[in-house]
């Protein structure tokens, strides 16, 4: 009842932001955190949409190979209307050749319940649908993950190009106030020409890196409203001291046993491999008879031209066997065909199972350096400010020039950008690695959230 419950909750929530969605022609506009921008994605993402959809399509191969273990019942009617001529040659006694037509209707009605009792290969079958089905779920599970990663990738996306921007904007007023500096500098006669070509020139170059950065903020926020399937204004931001500042305890052979034990990835590889091996049952069972039970009921009237207004009923009962006996090869085809599907899926999961031990291996090391890197930044985000102040002081006393503090300042806003490139890239590797690791997409999306202000 709980676990029912949950499941309508969820799925009110997911009509209610819908509803909000198609209300979008209404509001230009929507501000939103990360677990409402993953809620729309799921009610909204094509690519979601379509995986669940297969995955709905594969779960009916179970049905459909059971019903043809069941009983099957038939049911085949037919009328005819019968113009019966003949001729006969004239006999010994006979003057000429004998003619007659009979015209008369007849009809045959049958029921049929047939049993199979012995097929090796509608069993197979059956397995073989339920390892799909497994399949199909990994499948779906896998692009949730991808989902997952999809979302946060572009939030933080968005987030890092904004804050890229506003760095740069005020870089800009700090390049604006030198230039502003020179040329009083040069009008008062303690400054030189250079000095103002120097910081015009940073300007210059600034701005145009400011349009670059305005670009990728558009085109940012153009990819996260495609995913989340509506216009976006406001993001939540990230709160720098809500960070996680510890590294991982699990160590990295740990995370790599978790994924390959939870990885639907992996799983999918493996449900591949055991399809596959069913199929080549499927195959060795075409060598075999089958035993099929029979049993109908036939109704007959004038069934012959000799029983017209003939009517009887027939009622059997009985077993069927089919022996192959030769098909030109084609059974033995199928089985070596089957035997390299096993191979081809085998190779898939091992290629798989080696690939995500070294995905796992990178976003582990991008969460345990990113830290590292992240409070690297700081200290020298810290360093560059104190050496901003201690140029326009050494500035102020003539020990140094409008250049020095110009490079300050194009250190400082270099040092600024690479700490927030740093926090994102350290998020998103956090978030991948959990997601590798097959953990729920839920509680780690409200745990990111958790480190977001509106």
């Amino acid at each position: 009842m709980k676990a029912r419950g949950d499941k309508t909750v969820t799925q009110l929530r997911r009509l209610t932001l819908a509803m909000g969605l198609a209300c979008g022609a209404l509001a230009p506009a929507w501000a939103l955190d990360l677990s409402q921008a993953w809620q729309a994605a799921l009610a909204n993402d094509p690519q979601y949409q379509a995986a669940r959809g297969a995955a709905d399509s594969t779960r009916e191969r179970v049905p459909q190979a059971r019903s043809q273990l069941l009983p099957q019942l038939g049911a085949s009617a037919q009328v005819n209307r019968n113009d019966l001529r003949s001729e006969r040659p004239p006999g010994f006694l006979e003057s000429g050749t004998q003619r007659s037509r009979i015209l008369y209707t007849s009809s045959a009605d049958a029921l049929t319940l047939r049993q199979p009792l012995f097929r090796p290969q509608l069993a197979s079958q059956l397995r073989q649908a339920h390892a799909l089905v497994a399949q199909g779920d990994a499948q779906l599970e896998l692009e949730r993950q991808r989902l997952v990663m999809r979302v946060t990738e572009a939030y933080l996306e968005v987030l890092r190009s904004e804050e890229q921007q506003r760095l740069l904007a005020v870089q800009r007023t700090a390049l604006a106030t030198q230039l502003d500096a020179a040329r009083k500098g040069f009008a008062a006669g303690s400054g030189t020409r250079t000095d103002i070509d120097e910081a015009q020139a940073r300007l210059d170059l600034h701005v145009a890196q400011e349009l670059e950065a305005r670009q990728s903020v558009e085109l940012t926020r153009r990819q996260l409203s495609a995913i989340v399937g509506a216009p976006i204004d406001v993001l939540a931001q990230i709160a720098v001291e809500r960070l996680p500042t510890a590294p991982p305890t699990l160590g990295l052979e740990e995370w790599i046993a978790r994924a390959e034990a939870a990885s639907p990835e992996v799983t999918a590889g493996r449900a591949q491999v055991a399809a596959a091996r069913e199929a080549v049952d499927m195959a060795k069972a075409e060598f075999l008879p089958t035993l099929d039970g029979v049993a109908q009921i036939l109704w007959n009237d004038s069934d012959s031209p000799t029983q017209v207004n003939t009517k009887y009923r027939q009622r059997l009962i009985g077993v069927q066997l089919n022996v192959p006996l030769f098909d030109g090869g084609m059974s033995w085809s199928r089985v070596r065909q089957a035997h390299a599907e096993v191979q081809r899926a085998e190779g898939l999961l091992r290629a798989a199972s080696l690939d995500l031990s070294n995905r796992v291996h990178r976003e582990f090391r991008g969460v345990t350096e990113g830290l590292a890197r992240i409070r690297a930044l700081e200290q020298a985000v810290r360093s560059s400010e104190q050496l901003v102040q201690s140029s326009r002081r050494s500035y102020q006393a003539g020990a140094r020039t409008l250049l020095d503090i110009l490079n300050a300042e194009q250190q400082l806003g270099t040092a600024r950008r690479d700490l927030a490139t740093a926090r994102f890239t350290f998020l998103l590797s956090l978030i991948r690695l959990r997601a590798l690791a097959g953990e729920l997409a839920e509680p780690s999306i409200a745990e990111v959230n958790g480190w977001l202000v509106p």
